[in-house]
């Protein structure tokens, strides 16, 4: 076996215990001497990965990696509902990798904010892409063009995580956050969509 590919083989195991740890416990409750329990190496984990921050960045870009990954999967073309069942499906049946997802999304360590935007880029680039065919399909109001609709997008999404960031949420557990999230999330996302409001007044 070539050395590069022995190293990729040892980032991976120790990564997979990772994923465990912090995806059980949440970074501030995760502990390096427990994922070295699992049977890594003190030395080695050092070796490969710098400290507690790099290894949960590892953890964290995997997470949105392979929710991309398998959205992908199930084609660009999606609506909405087709959307929202694949991201649950997801979540369902990973729940390790759900918790590092959405910890990072709306709870994210405040030293790891930058990195963790990274981590998640080419997820919200997806997003956008996603949301942008969505409008495609539709007739926008005369005095609203497509780029003015993404901006809003972005603002609203920002608002809206933001929300389960915030105070509001502190004293609920975190599997009530992340079911609140992703039920309210298909209202919203409906809603800036198709809006919630006839034209006119009431009769």
């Amino acid at each position: 076996m070539k050395k590069e590919e022995k190293t990729e083989l040892t980032k991976e195991r120790i990564l997979t215990a990772a994923m465990e740890e912090f995806g059980e416990k949440g970074y501030a409750a995760a502990a390096l001497n427990n994922i070295c329990a699992a049977g890594i190496p003190k030395g080695l984990l050092y070796h490969n990965y710098e400290n507690k921050d790099a290894l949960y960045l590892a953890c964290v870009k995997r997470s949105f990696s392979d929710l991309l990954k398998y959205l992908k999967e199930k084609g660009s073309d999606m609506g909405l509902q087709e959307y929202m069942e694949a991201r649950l499906l997801f979540f369902q049946e990973k729940e390790k990798e759900a918790r590092l997802f959405f910890e990072a999304l709306l709870q994210p360590p405040a030293a790891l904010s930058e990195q963790i935007g990274e981590c998640r880029r080419e997820f919200d680039e997806w997003n956008r892409m996603l949301y942008r065919q969505l409008l495609s399909g539709l007739n926008l109001r005369k005095d609203v063009t497509e780029e003015e609709a993404m901006e809003y997008f972005t603002l609203m999404q920002t608002m809206f995580n933001g929300y389960f960031s915030s105070p509001a949420c502190n004293d609920l557990p975190f599997s009530d956050i992340v079911r609140a999230h992703e039920t309210k999330l298909s209202g919203f996302l409906d809603y800036m969509l198709y809006g919630i409001a006839e034209r006119g007044k009431r009769e």
